[in-house]
């Protein structure tokens, strides 16, 4: 069991530059595209006022462009020349770790792309790129392997022999810097011996389950059980820990074909609940876009999400007061 006895607080959250799904995105990937570093540094502030303690950077590259300079691919043109040193700056500053995700090197949604000989190599070349221009900062924390698993029962084969080749490059070039993945499928998950043993053969130190209450796969409660069951597998293999990803959204229209807009926080409340008595942490998908300090002069994403801003740092300053800051 998780060693909280009350609800846990949101410890972090997922972090984007742009969102990968355009249509997701049209409320707030216009006005990152706008953020200069300074704009950036205001709107992590906002991040640390609410007590997240990391952020998920989801991808240095989208699209065959990067979000830092790299001899790798040409960059985005954004108002910020290097998007990832102005947020690894601000975290600096702020106090939040980072884990710093490895992907896109290739088509997002395409299935191969974990298997594609350039896209592996391209990966691979970048964290070498990565530790050697941003390791210096005290907030590069660990890192994150972006290009997520659908579990079926259990993980496939090719999506753990990624996981443990990027996990044994990310020691190699940082020994210390905790990897972490995000699967989807937490109500298929088959929670027995032999899911234990791909936890362990996937050389990765987090698990991030999607609860998956905003793509509508489940309900919130269902969750509970599901967490419950992973969390007896995962005290079989404790060096490997569970956290959750709590979905903060909900879609305007169809599902993964509309935009994203923050959740009431009496849903997000439930969703936290739920997942508090089995999971480590709890992170969310995400701040960006589905939040906004009340009067932000950082404006990023729908008008509702000042609201879920403020609800949850209310609830915050009643349940965990500590966090505030």
């Amino acid at each position: 069991m998780s060693h909280y006895t009350g609800t846990q607080p949101i410890a972090g959250s997922w972090f984007e530059f742009q969102h990968h799904n355009r249509a997701e995105g049209v409320y707030w990937n216009p006005a990152c595209a706008r953020f200069d570093a300074a704009a950036w540094h205001a709107k992590v502030g906002e991040m640390a006022a609410i007590g997240l303690e990391y952020l998920v950077l989801m991808a240095v590259a989208l699209d065959h462009k990067t979000f830092y300079p790299s001899r790798l691919l040409p960059a985005w043109e954004m108002a910020c020349p290097d998007p990832l040193e102005a947020l690894l700056q601000a975290t600096d500053d702020h106090g939040i770790k980072v884990f710093v995700g490895n992907g896109f090197w290739g088509q997002w949604d395409s299935p191969g792309i974990i298997a594609n000989a350039r896209a592996r190599a391209r990966r691979l070349d970048a964290m070498e790129e990565l530790a050697s221009q941003y390791a210096h900062h005290a907030s590069f924390y660990g890192w994150y392997w972006a290009n997520e698993a659908g579990i079926n029962g259990l993980f496939n084969e090719a999506f753990i022999d990624y996981a443990r080749e990027c996990s044994r490059r990310a020691r190699a070039l940082m020994p210390h810097a905790p990897t972490m993945i995000a699967p989807y499928g937490t109500n298929r998950v088959q929670a027995d011996e032999a899911f234990a043993r791909q936890l362990e053969a996937m050389e990765v130190d987090i698990v991030a389950y999607q609860d998956e209450i905003g793509v509508q796969k489940s309900t919130v409660e269902q969750t509970p059980g599901y967490y419950e069951a992973l969390r007896r597998v995962h005290d079989q293999v404790p060096q490997v820990r569970l956290w959750a990803d709590v979905e903060i959204f909900e879609f305007e229209g169809a599902v993964y074909k509309s935009a994203l807009l923050p959740a009431p926080f009496a849903r997000v409340q439930r969703q936290i609940e739920a997942v508090s008595p089995y999971v480590d942490r709890i992170l969310v998908y995400q701040a960006l876009g589905m939040t906004n300090a009340p009067d932000s002069p950082v404006f990023a994403g729908h008008e509702d999400s000042t609201a879920l801003y403020a609800d949850y740092a209310r609830w915050l300053c009643h349940h965990h007061p500590d966090r505030l800051r």
